[in-house]
């Protein structure tokens, strides 16, 4: 199983670099197995504000991650399990707090790829990160 990152969501949203929104377009719609956990889902709605210079909207986001949802399952993290899990990847992985989230939270759901551009490729915990923009 996959997951991508915020920076995918938003990429496949940013028209500022169409080779970029590209490579994000096709990874998002060319994968059948990927999930979107649901901190990524809400640090989209955030992040997306970024794109209001295009004239992307709230109402665009949150159009745009249902399309996403209709192609990748959302996974709701185990509470407890995933805090801790942060906690430990932060402090031996020296990853920040929402990156040791997203980490954890892919453990907890089984995720094995994690398309990112935001924490060094290779192996990480049990999950391969892979950065797609290189």
């Amino acid at each position: 199983m996959i997951a991508f990152d915020t920076n995918v969501l938003i990429y496949a949203c940013d028209k500022a670099d169409p080779a970029r929104q590209q490579i994000a377009l096709n990874l998002v719609s060319s994968h059948t197995d990927a999930v979107i956990l649901w901190q990524v889902a809400c640090e989209f709605i955030a992040a997306s504000r970024k794109l209001s210079r295009q004239g992307f909207t709230a109402a665009d986001a949150w159009a745009r991650l249902s399309e996403f949802l209709d192609v990748c399952s959302l996974v709701i993290p185990t509470g407890k399990i995933v805090l801790d899990g942060a906690k430990n990847r932060q402090l031996v992985y020296n990853v920040s707090f929402w990156d040791a989230m997203i980490l954890a939270a892919c453990l907890d759901a089984g995720v094995s790829f994690l398309y990112t551009e935001d924490i060094p490729g290779g192996d990480v915990s049990g999950i391969t990160i892979v950065n797609p923009f290189k």
